[in-house]
């Protein structure tokens, strides 16, 4: 499994709180929940994101409560991955869950960069840079998962 997007970048310790707030969780629509996606911290991010980007931030992405409204607003505005230092761990699941590819990764991306992720081999590119940089590939059955649109839908389409 391959994404190639462009880059839309954020810091470290961006929560839930801001990814989705809290006075949006009375519903649990996705395309309602991404048309409040990051308003908190970007108010441009609904405007600019496109199907397929790619959202890149530091350290504990995804800290805060553990709603899964968190990734869900996230993939049903189009980010097609989120590629950080490291993730709060109920987020991680969470988006995994929710058929959110993530993927943790140290290297030199930047906003605009273009870059592409092969999970199998598990290997992230920066076509802008030019480098490649490495993760622990996704196993076949997390890649299932992540096709499938999460892990219900797996679980179903398995049986």
């Amino acid at each position: 499994m391959k994404i190639t997007g462009n880059v839309i970048k954020y810091g470290n310790n961006v929560d839930t709180d801001v990814i989705i707030p809290a006075r949006y969780l009375n519903t649990s629509d996705p395309k309602e929940l991404a048309a409040h996606c990051m308003e908190d911290l970007d108010k441009t991010f609904v405007t600019r994101v496109k199907a397929g980007d790619i959202m890149v931030a530091g350290t504990n992405f995804g800290c805060g409560s553990s709603r899964e409204h968190a990734p869900i607003a996230i993939k049903a505005s189009g980010i097609a991955c989120v590629v950080a230092k490291s993730f709060a761990r109920i987020f991680y699941r969470n988006s995994v869950n929710t058929g959110l590819a993530i993927v943790e990764y140290d290297g030199d991306i930047d906003e605009g960069d273009t870059v592409e992720v092969d999970f199998g081999k598990g290997i992230i590119k920066n076509l802008t840079k030019n480098t490649v940089g490495d993760f622990p590939p996704f196993p076949p059955f997390l890649q299932n998962i992540i096709e499938k649109g999460g892990l219900l839908n797996s679980l179903k389409e398995d049986n």
